[in-house]
């Protein structure tokens, strides 16, 4: 079963041509923060809204994967749900994911591997019309090439129950993890601005959100937190911004950050 694109036309071109074109562009616009690896990365944290806003900070995020991408074989996706409620994180019981760039095979010996857990259900619904996994594929087709998927849209559950899902699928260099989330939602620019930045140092301290009006993936990405721990990789901020800066309503942005993990497990 192929789940199509839902969100071609709407949040990124439709068009091929054009779709490879504008990423690509997003991959070699800018550099990331002072002290930002390109190599080594495990996980990465990356927004999900409309490529006119956000697509420069994913990005800057996805063009650190260049030295590495002949190494991975397998993204392990995980972003929020945002029209469907489900309990768990959900699989999507399809095969392939489609985008206008072509098409990505589902990794079955990943869904094997989580099956059993009880906190993962399968969903066809919860994956449908889901945003904040599908913007990511065209990074990651671009980046990477051939790759397989585990797509993992995630409810209502708990930050351990998505560490010990992450755990399961962790794997060595062939293994990314991919965590989409937004940040704040319709605040002015200067109030999202420090709210946003808070946020973002929560994470880079390994605090745990407390609320989805910090982020929306906030389940995500307290779930990467505890697992990162475990493996003792460090977490790096790439970029932080809001749709005011790519030409968004200033009074009411809507805000990104770009962030990597890694380092020497243990």
């Amino acid at each position: 079963m192929l789940r199509p694109p839902a969100v071609a036309g709407a949040f990124y071109p439709a068009d091929a041509v054009l779709l490879r074109q504008m990423v690509t562009g997003f991959l070699q616009d800018g550099t990331p923060e002072e002290g930002v690896e390109g190599d080594g990365i495990k996980a990465l944290i990356v927004p999900h809204a409309g490529y006119i806003y956000s697509g420069a900070i994913a990005g800057r995020a996805y063009g650190l994967l260049a030295g590495q991408a002949r190494r991975i074989r397998r993204v392990v996706l995980v972003g929020p749900v945002h029209r469907v409620a489900v309990r768990g994180l959900a699989l999507p019981g399809a095969d392939k994911f489609a985008t206008p760039i072509g098409e990505i095979a589902v990794d079955q010996g990943g869904v094997a591997k989580i099956a059993g857990m009880a906190q993962v259900v399968v969903s066809e619904e919860a994956h449908a019309l889901e945003h904040s996994l599908e913007v990511q594929l065209p990074f990651l087709q671009s980046v990477l090439g051939s790759f397989t998927l585990v797509p993992l849209a995630v409810g209502n559950c708990t930050a351990e129950e998505v560490a010990d899902v992450l755990e399961a699928l962790w794997g060595g260099d062939e293994t990314l993890i991919v965590i989409s989330s937004d940040l704040s939602h319709f605040l002015a620019q200067e109030t999202a601005e420090r709210v946003d930045g808070e946020t973002v140092a929560r994470i880079l301290h390994g605090e745990p959100l407390y609320s989805f009006e910090q982020a929306c993936g906030a389940l995500p990405i307290n779930g990467l937190m505890l697992a990162a721990a475990r493996h003792h990789l460090a977490p790096r901020l790439v970029a932080r911004g809001n749709s005011g800066d790519a030409g968004g309503e200033r009074a009411r942005v809507v805000g990104y950050a770009a962030i990597e993990f890694c380092g020497h497990e243990g």
